[in-house]
Protein backbone atom coordinates (compact mmCIF):
# COMPACT_ATOMS: atom_id res chain seq x y z
CA UNK A 1 0.00 0.00 0.00
CA UNK A 2 1.14 3.30 -0.75
CA UNK A 3 0.07 6.62 0.04
CA UNK A 4 0.21 9.33 -3.26
CA UNK A 5 0.34 13.55 -3.47
CA UNK A 6 -2.64 15.16 -2.70
CA UNK A 7 -3.39 19.09 -2.66
CA UNK A 8 -3.23 21.65 -0.02
CA UNK A 9 -5.74 19.44 2.52
CA UNK A 10 -7.62 18.29 -0.29
CA UNK A 11 -8.68 21.83 -1.44
CA UNK A 12 -7.19 23.85 -4.18
CA UNK A 13 -3.53 24.55 -4.03
CA UNK A 14 -1.37 21.68 -5.70
CA UNK A 15 1.06 19.52 -4.98
CA UNK A 16 4.03 18.19 -6.60
CA UNK A 17 2.29 15.86 -8.97
CA UNK A 18 2.45 16.21 -12.88
CA UNK A 19 0.26 14.70 -15.57
CA UNK A 20 2.04 11.70 -16.88
CA UNK A 21 0.90 12.74 -20.50
CA UNK A 22 2.76 15.85 -20.37
CA UNK A 23 4.71 16.53 -16.87
CA UNK A 24 3.85 20.55 -17.91
CA UNK A 25 0.16 20.25 -17.63
CA UNK A 26 -1.36 19.37 -14.01
CA UNK A 27 -2.77 16.36 -13.09
CA UNK A 28 -5.92 17.54 -11.02
CA UNK A 29 -6.85 17.64 -7.91
CA UNK A 30 -7.26 16.81 -4.88
CA UNK A 31 -6.32 13.12 -5.92
CA UNK A 32 -3.80 14.31 -8.21
CA UNK A 33 -1.65 11.75 -7.00
CA UNK A 34 -3.40 8.78 -6.95
CA UNK A 35 -5.16 9.40 -10.86
CA UNK A 36 -1.44 9.56 -12.36
CA UNK A 37 0.02 7.04 -10.25
CA UNK A 38 -2.58 4.79 -11.78
CA UNK A 39 -2.28 6.36 -15.59
CA UNK A 40 1.88 6.50 -15.19
CA UNK A 41 1.30 2.49 -14.24
CA UNK A 42 2.40 2.68 -11.15
CA UNK A 43 -0.29 1.04 -9.29
CA UNK A 44 -3.36 -1.01 -11.13
CA UNK A 45 -5.84 0.64 -8.43
CA UNK A 46 -6.08 3.97 -6.11
CA UNK A 47 -8.37 5.40 -4.32
CA UNK A 48 -9.29 9.07 -3.94
CA UNK A 49 -12.16 11.56 -1.98
CA UNK A 50 -14.46 14.08 -3.74
CA UNK A 51 -15.87 17.22 -1.86
CA UNK A 52 -16.41 19.12 -5.05
CA UNK A 53 -14.45 17.46 -8.73
CA UNK A 54 -11.53 15.86 -6.83
CA UNK A 55 -11.66 12.29 -8.30
CA UNK A 56 -13.72 12.91 -11.92
CA UNK A 57 -11.44 15.77 -12.80
CA UNK A 58 -7.84 14.12 -12.17
CA UNK A 59 -9.61 11.13 -13.74
CA UNK A 60 -10.14 12.90 -16.88
CA UNK A 61 -6.97 15.31 -17.25
CA UNK A 62 -4.91 11.91 -16.54
CA UNK A 63 -6.47 9.40 -18.81
CA UNK A 64 -7.96 6.72 -16.73
CA UNK A 65 -10.97 5.50 -15.22
CA UNK A 66 -12.63 7.42 -11.97
CA UNK A 67 -15.43 6.30 -10.23
CA UNK A 68 -17.50 7.93 -7.81
CA UNK A 69 -20.18 6.10 -6.24
CA UNK A 70 -23.29 7.07 -4.76
CA UNK A 71 -22.33 9.43 -1.31
CA UNK A 72 -22.28 6.94 1.34
CA UNK A 73 -21.47 4.12 -0.37
CA UNK A 74 -17.88 3.92 1.19
CA UNK A 75 -17.29 4.82 4.64
CA UNK A 76 -14.95 7.74 5.48
CA UNK A 77 -13.74 6.60 8.27
CA UNK A 78 -9.89 7.60 8.75
CA UNK A 79 -10.17 9.65 6.33
CA UNK A 80 -9.41 13.78 6.04
CA UNK A 81 -12.77 15.65 7.13
CA UNK A 82 -13.23 18.59 4.64
CA UNK A 83 -16.97 18.86 4.56
CA UNK A 84 -18.65 16.12 6.61
CA UNK A 85 -21.80 17.21 3.96
CA UNK A 86 -19.59 16.46 0.86
CA UNK A 87 -16.82 14.80 1.45
CA UNK A 88 -17.65 11.24 -1.00
CA UNK A 89 -15.26 8.33 -1.41
CA UNK A 90 -14.02 6.98 -5.41
CA UNK A 91 -11.55 5.07 -7.07
CA UNK A 92 -9.04 5.07 -9.78
CA UNK A 93 -8.28 2.00 -12.24
CA UNK A 94 -7.69 1.11 -15.90
CA UNK A 95 -11.05 0.04 -17.19
CA UNK A 96 -14.87 0.19 -15.67
CA UNK A 97 -14.53 -3.55 -14.04
CA UNK A 98 -11.61 -2.41 -12.17
CA UNK A 99 -13.02 0.32 -10.08
CA UNK A 100 -16.06 -1.87 -10.11
CA UNK A 101 -13.80 -4.33 -8.13
CA UNK A 102 -12.38 -1.84 -6.04
CA UNK A 103 -15.29 -0.31 -5.16
CA UNK A 104 -17.35 -3.15 -4.20
CA UNK A 105 -14.80 -4.53 -1.71
CA UNK A 106 -14.65 -0.87 0.12
CA UNK A 107 -18.09 -0.69 -0.09
CA UNK A 108 -20.75 -0.86 2.78
CA UNK A 109 -21.71 0.19 6.30
CA UNK A 110 -19.60 1.22 8.67
CA UNK A 111 -20.65 2.64 12.15
CA UNK A 112 -17.66 5.32 12.34
CA UNK A 113 -19.44 6.60 9.22
CA UNK A 114 -22.96 7.82 10.03
CA UNK A 115 -23.32 8.22 6.26
CA UNK A 116 -23.22 4.34 5.37
CA UNK A 117 -26.39 2.62 5.28
CA UNK A 118 -26.84 -1.18 6.41
CA UNK A 119 -27.97 -2.81 3.31
CA UNK A 120 -26.56 -5.60 1.11
CA UNK A 121 -23.47 -4.76 -1.31
CA UNK A 122 -24.99 -4.64 -4.66
CA UNK A 123 -22.78 -6.40 -7.06
CA UNK A 124 -20.90 -4.25 -8.86
CA UNK A 125 -18.49 -6.04 -10.81
CA UNK A 126 -21.36 -8.54 -12.12
CA UNK A 127 -23.31 -5.54 -13.02
CA UNK A 128 -19.99 -4.23 -14.72
CA UNK A 129 -19.37 -7.42 -16.97
CA UNK A 130 -22.70 -7.53 -17.79
CA UNK A 131 -24.61 -6.34 -20.86
CA UNK A 132 -27.96 -4.08 -20.83
CA UNK A 133 -31.42 -5.48 -21.82
CA UNK A 134 -31.52 -3.24 -24.27
CA UNK A 135 -29.42 -0.52 -25.67
CA UNK A 136 -29.43 2.64 -22.30
CA UNK A 137 -31.19 5.81 -23.32
CA UNK A 138 -28.78 8.65 -22.27
CA UNK A 139 -29.65 11.81 -21.84
CA UNK A 140 -26.85 14.70 -22.82
CA UNK A 141 -26.55 17.48 -20.82
CA UNK A 142 -24.30 20.41 -21.55
CA UNK A 143 -24.68 22.21 -18.27
CA UNK A 144 -25.36 26.02 -17.75
CA UNK A 145 -21.37 26.77 -18.10
CA UNK A 146 -21.20 25.10 -21.38
CA UNK A 147 -19.83 27.93 -23.19
CA UNK A 148 -16.81 27.53 -20.87
CA UNK A 149 -16.00 24.05 -22.23
CA UNK A 150 -12.99 24.55 -24.71
CA UNK A 151 -14.02 24.26 -28.19
CA UNK A 152 -12.18 21.03 -29.20
CA UNK A 153 -13.73 19.36 -26.32
CA UNK A 154 -17.29 21.04 -27.06
CA UNK A 155 -16.84 19.40 -30.65
CA UNK A 156 -16.06 16.13 -29.24
CA UNK A 157 -19.18 15.91 -27.41
CA UNK A 158 -21.08 16.96 -29.80
CA UNK A 159 -19.70 14.38 -32.50
CA UNK A 160 -19.94 11.23 -29.83
CA UNK A 161 -23.76 12.33 -29.29
CA UNK A 162 -24.38 12.17 -33.01
CA UNK A 163 -22.50 9.03 -33.27
CA UNK A 164 -24.87 7.51 -29.94
CA UNK A 165 -27.82 8.54 -32.57
CA UNK A 166 -31.02 7.94 -31.19
CA UNK A 167 -29.91 6.59 -28.04
CA UNK A 168 -28.68 10.28 -27.11
CA UNK A 169 -31.44 12.93 -26.21
CA UNK A 170 -30.15 16.46 -25.14
CA UNK A 171 -31.66 18.02 -22.27
CA UNK A 172 -31.70 20.81 -19.62
CA UNK A 173 -30.98 20.38 -15.82
CA UNK A 174 -34.63 21.08 -14.15
CA UNK A 175 -35.20 24.76 -13.05
CA UNK A 176 -34.92 23.69 -9.72
CA UNK A 177 -31.23 23.13 -9.86
CA UNK A 178 -31.07 27.21 -10.55
CA UNK A 179 -28.05 27.86 -8.11
CA UNK A 180 -26.63 24.94 -7.43
CA UNK A 181 -23.13 26.71 -7.59
CA UNK A 182 -23.45 28.84 -5.05
CA UNK A 183 -25.65 26.59 -3.08
CA UNK A 184 -22.72 24.12 -3.07
CA UNK A 185 -19.85 26.64 -2.00
CA UNK A 186 -21.93 27.93 1.01
CA UNK A 187 -21.84 24.21 2.08
CA UNK A 188 -18.53 23.44 1.57
CA UNK A 189 -16.69 26.59 2.99
CA UNK A 190 -18.96 26.82 5.62
CA UNK A 191 -17.68 23.06 6.39
CA UNK A 192 -14.38 23.57 5.66
CA UNK A 193 -14.48 26.74 8.31
CA UNK A 194 -15.28 24.12 10.60
CA UNK A 195 -13.04 21.64 9.63
CA UNK A 196 -10.11 23.91 9.43
CA UNK A 197 -10.61 25.70 12.63
CA UNK A 198 -7.56 24.59 14.27
CA UNK A 199 -5.61 25.03 11.21
CA UNK A 200 -6.54 28.44 10.58
CA UNK A 201 -5.87 29.55 14.12
CA UNK A 202 -2.72 28.06 14.94
CA UNK A 203 -1.07 29.04 11.58
CA UNK A 204 -3.28 31.09 8.99
CA UNK A 205 -0.26 32.27 7.17
CA UNK A 206 1.51 29.06 5.92
CA UNK A 207 -1.93 28.10 4.25
CA UNK A 208 -2.69 29.63 0.89
CA UNK A 209 -4.61 32.49 0.35
CA UNK A 210 -7.12 29.98 -1.76
CA UNK A 211 -7.77 28.01 1.64
CA UNK A 212 -7.70 30.70 3.92
CA UNK A 213 -10.47 33.10 1.35
CA UNK A 214 -12.76 29.65 2.02
CA UNK A 215 -12.38 29.21 5.43
CA UNK A 216 -13.06 33.46 6.20
CA UNK A 217 -16.25 33.26 3.79
CA UNK A 218 -17.37 29.99 5.65
CA UNK A 219 -17.11 31.44 9.15
CA UNK A 220 -19.51 33.79 7.41
CA UNK A 221 -22.13 31.85 6.68
CA UNK A 222 -25.24 31.69 8.94
CA UNK A 223 -27.04 28.62 10.37
CA UNK A 224 -30.26 29.69 8.33
CA UNK A 225 -28.27 30.17 5.12
CA UNK A 226 -26.57 26.67 5.70
CA UNK A 227 -30.11 24.95 6.53
CA UNK A 228 -31.95 26.06 3.36
CA UNK A 229 -28.78 25.08 1.30
CA UNK A 230 -29.16 21.64 2.41
CA UNK A 231 -33.01 21.99 2.38
CA UNK A 232 -32.74 23.37 -1.20
CA UNK A 233 -30.45 19.97 -2.29
CA UNK A 234 -33.08 17.33 -1.42
CA UNK A 235 -35.73 19.68 -3.93
CA UNK A 236 -33.13 19.64 -6.95
CA UNK A 237 -32.53 15.73 -5.39
CA UNK A 238 -36.30 14.84 -6.07
CA UNK A 239 -36.30 16.81 -9.44
CA UNK A 240 -33.21 14.92 -10.82
CA UNK A 241 -34.29 11.43 -9.79
CA UNK A 242 -37.36 11.81 -12.25
CA UNK A 243 -35.22 11.86 -15.25
CA UNK A 244 -33.75 8.33 -14.38
CA UNK A 245 -37.30 7.19 -15.20
CA UNK A 246 -36.64 7.83 -18.62
CA UNK A 247 -32.48 7.50 -18.98
CA UNK A 248 -30.34 5.30 -17.68
CA UNK A 249 -27.31 7.69 -17.14
CA UNK A 250 -26.42 11.04 -18.02
CA UNK A 251 -23.75 12.08 -20.39
CA UNK A 252 -21.95 15.55 -19.32
CA UNK A 253 -17.93 16.34 -20.06
CA UNK A 254 -15.74 15.26 -16.69
CA UNK A 255 -14.23 18.66 -17.39
CA UNK A 256 -13.75 21.90 -19.10
CA UNK A 257 -11.15 20.82 -21.56
CA UNK A 258 -7.68 18.54 -21.23
CA UNK A 259 -5.60 19.48 -18.51
CA UNK A 260 -4.39 22.82 -18.40
CA UNK A 261 -0.71 23.92 -19.10
CA UNK A 262 1.18 25.08 -15.76
CA UNK A 263 1.28 23.53 -12.10
CA UNK A 264 0.28 26.39 -10.52
CA UNK A 265 -3.55 25.38 -10.33
CA UNK A 266 -5.42 21.83 -10.65
CA UNK A 267 -8.11 22.59 -12.73
CA UNK A 268 -11.48 23.61 -12.42
CA UNK A 269 -13.89 21.02 -10.79
CA UNK A 270 -17.17 23.30 -12.44
CA UNK A 271 -18.49 20.19 -14.40
CA UNK A 272 -18.23 17.93 -11.27
CA UNK A 273 -20.34 20.43 -9.03
CA UNK A 274 -23.56 19.63 -9.35
CA UNK A 275 -23.19 15.84 -9.10
CA UNK A 276 -21.15 15.67 -6.40
CA UNK A 277 -23.79 18.38 -4.17
CA UNK A 278 -26.97 15.76 -5.36
CA UNK A 279 -24.68 12.85 -4.03
CA UNK A 280 -25.28 11.00 -7.77
CA UNK A 281 -22.93 8.24 -8.64
CA UNK A 282 -20.40 9.55 -11.01
CA UNK A 283 -17.45 8.05 -13.66
CA UNK A 284 -15.29 9.19 -15.92
CA UNK A 285 -14.28 7.25 -19.15
CA UNK A 286 -10.88 8.30 -21.15
CA UNK A 287 -12.39 8.36 -24.69
CA UNK A 288 -11.75 11.35 -25.91
CA UNK A 289 -8.55 13.42 -26.75
CA UNK A 290 -7.87 17.14 -27.42
CA UNK A 291 -4.92 19.33 -28.74
CA UNK A 292 -1.41 17.11 -28.07
CA UNK A 293 -3.01 13.76 -27.35
CA UNK A 294 -3.98 14.98 -23.98
CA UNK A 295 -7.19 13.00 -22.62
CA UNK A 296 -10.99 14.23 -22.28
CA UNK A 297 -13.21 12.58 -20.02
CA UNK A 298 -16.37 11.44 -20.38
CA UNK A 299 -18.72 11.82 -17.33
CA UNK A 300 -21.64 9.71 -16.90
CA UNK A 301 -24.03 10.23 -13.80
CA UNK A 302 -26.48 7.58 -13.14
CA UNK A 303 -29.16 7.90 -10.11
CA UNK A 304 -28.45 7.55 -6.81
CA UNK A 305 -27.84 4.52 -5.27
CA UNK A 306 -28.62 2.18 -8.63
CA UNK A 307 -24.77 2.40 -9.09
CA UNK A 308 -24.95 -1.11 -10.94
CA UNK A 309 -26.62 0.22 -13.58
CA UNK A 310 -24.24 3.26 -14.25
CA UNK A 311 -21.11 0.77 -14.11
CA UNK A 312 -22.88 -1.24 -16.83
CA UNK A 313 -23.81 1.84 -18.44
CA UNK A 314 -20.49 2.70 -18.92
CA UNK A 315 -19.19 -0.76 -19.78
CA UNK A 316 -21.67 -0.39 -22.64
CA UNK A 317 -20.27 3.29 -23.49
CA UNK A 318 -16.79 2.14 -23.50
CA UNK A 319 -17.25 -0.63 -25.73
CA UNK A 320 -19.64 0.92 -28.46
CA UNK A 321 -18.01 4.82 -28.95
CA UNK A 322 -15.26 5.28 -30.54
CA UNK A 323 -12.17 6.37 -28.93
CA UNK A 324 -10.30 9.21 -30.10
Amino acid sequence: MGKTVTTELATYAPGKTRNPHNPAHTPGGSSSGSAAAVAAGMTPLAIGSQTNGSIIRPASFCGVVGYKPSAGWISRAGVLVQSPTLDQLGVYGRSVEDVALLAQCLAGHDPKDPATRPRATPPLLAASRSEPPSPPMIAFVRMPMWERVAPEAQSAFLQLAQFLGSRVVEIELPPAANGFLDLHRLVMEADIAGSFEAEYERGRDRLSASLRGQIERGRQVSAVDYRRALDRREAIRAAIDTLYDRFDAILTPAALGTAPLGLEATGDPVMCTFWTFTGQPAISLPLLHGAGGLPIGVQLVGRRDDDARLLRTAQWLSRTAPHG
